[in-house]
């Protein structure tokens, strides 16, 4: 592998990890209610972007942490619409 994939992976690994400690609590608390729908929903729809984006680029390190971050984000918008019910 090159330095630059070692550099693309280590910046997703970091971003996308510090996504974990907040899906976390949010799924042991069971509740959402800090997050807006609005937030949610453009970050949601930010991350598919960039998703699609790793994909059609066929860019591992790309589509890998925000394939990850994006079932995070699946987590906290699944418990908001279940606390809220």
């Amino acid at each position: 592998m090159n330095l630059t994939l070692w550099i693309g992976l280590l910046a997703a690994t970091l971003t996308t990890s510090s996504f974990f400690p907040q899906a976390l609590k949010t799924w042991r608390s069971q509740r959402a209610d800090d997050f807006s729908w609005s937030y949610l929903l453009l970050f949601g729809v930010g991350i598919l972007m960039w998703d699609l984006y790793g994909l059609l680029r066929q860019d591992t390190a790309i589509t890998l942490a925000n394939t990850i971050t994006l079932a995070l984000i699946g987590v906290i918008i699944l418990t908001k619409f279940r606390s809220e019910r």
